[in-house]
């Protein structure tokens, strides 16, 4: 065990602070990786302050993690001491049931281990609600091999690090549900996931309108690569483009209405949402219309994380981040609840071991 350096919320609502946590040493099949950057993502916020229930304390958030192999254990074939890696949303699983078997580890049936607020796995299997897990706010992290993933060589460190979650989160809908070269897309917020997914979708070759409430993010969303903007605090806008669309991407957490904007697609268009908002009504004939589908997603599985990690390194995609020390994070949480970040930060983890020291 190591005595390892990071902040935590010691309860709901509080302030994160510096904190003291252990580290296993690294068993047979585990690396420890030191930790260079972490991504600041918006469920971060909500499980801090427990607005979805059942936050484990005291927490240490961060799942969009950066850092160096340090130690490897006796039987780990995939990584050797200083290879650059990254560790995503979740750091285990049941590797058993048929989402894991089919490279879904994120919809694992006996729920995936998260890198922060869940918990660790039994040696027999199911979830061990006695060792909580850690996340990235700290200064190391114990992980088995097949839960780490490969940063591509070249790919600015800090700007790899929020690919590990809104980098995933918004390639693999896309990918799933066949977003091709010259699709009619629309993402509906330009936030972390939003710029996200405009970079994305673009690579893909797909033409990307972003529908925003904020106006004054016009030029970043056409500087990112949006080919159109619409403001959607202009009502009209939902009739003078409906059905336009063959997809939309929507990423917003606050409360909107779907129905507007399943009324953009198209005959068979798709919406799908990965933002987590307060419950929205659907009525059916925004669907039955037009045969449109309304559907969810959830990050990736590992397979899927390094193919998007690939794919960003091959067509140079990286997040827009502002690096801050950690001694920033709470003011940073505020910031982003004001949307005021373009578009994620990042902690430089260097700030903490001079914090430890």
């Amino acid at each position: 065990m190591s005595n390892t350096a990071a902040y935590a919320a010691p309860a709901a609502k509080a302030p994160l602070a510096p904190y003291r946590i252990e580290r296993r040493a690294p068993g047979a099949h585990e690396v420890q990786i030191d930790i260079k950057y972490c991504g600041v993502c918006h469920s971060d916020i909500h499980q801090v302050r427990d607005e979805w229930g059942g936050s484990v304390f005291p927490m240490v958030p961060g799942h969009e993690i950066v850092g160096v192999v340090s130690q490897v254990g006796s039987q780990v074939g995939k990584w050797k001491l200083g290879d650059v890696v990254g560790v995503g949303c979740f750091v285990d699983s049941c590797r058993h049931c048929e989402a894991c078997k089919e490279g879904e580890e994120q919809f694992c049936a006996e729920g995936m281990s998260a890198t922060y607020n869940g918990y660790e796995r039994k040696p027999g299997g199911g979830l061990d609600t006695t060792r909580p897990t850690y996340g990235g706010y700290s200064t190391r992290i114990t992980v088995d091999e097949n839960y780490v993933l490969r940063i591509p060589a070249g790919m600015p460190l800090e700007r790899a690090a929020p690919l590990l979650c809104a980098g995933i989160t918004t390639y693999s809908p896309l990918r799933h549900f066949g977003v091709k070269a010259g699709d009619r897309i629309a993402v509906v917020g330009l936030g972390g996931l939003g710029h996200m997914a405009v970079k994305i979708a673009k690579a893909m070759g797909a033409h990307v309108t972003v529908l925003s409430h904020s106006a004054g993010k016009r030029e970043d969303a056409l500087r990112l690569g949006a080919d159109d903007f619409l403001v959607t605090r202009d009502e009209t806008v939902f009739k003078q483009h409906a059905g336009r669309f063959d997809f939309i991407l929507d990423t917003i957490s606050a409360q909107h209405d779907y129905n507007a904007y399943l009324g953009l697609l198209r005959r068979d268009g798709t919406m799908v949402l990965v933002g987590v908002p307060d419950p929205t009504p659907v009525h059916a004939f925004s669907l039955i219309g037009g045969r449109k589908r309304l559907a969810g997603s959830l990050i990736g599985g590992i397979r899927e994380t390094q193919e998007m990690l690939d794919f960003c390194a091959a067509h140079d995609v990286a997040a827009d981040i502002e690096l801050i020390p950690i001694q920033q994070i709470n003011a940073a949480y505020e910031r982003m609840l004001k949307g005021d970040v373009r578009y994620r930060f990042v902690i430089d983890i260097a700030s903490l071991d001079q914090t430890a020291a």
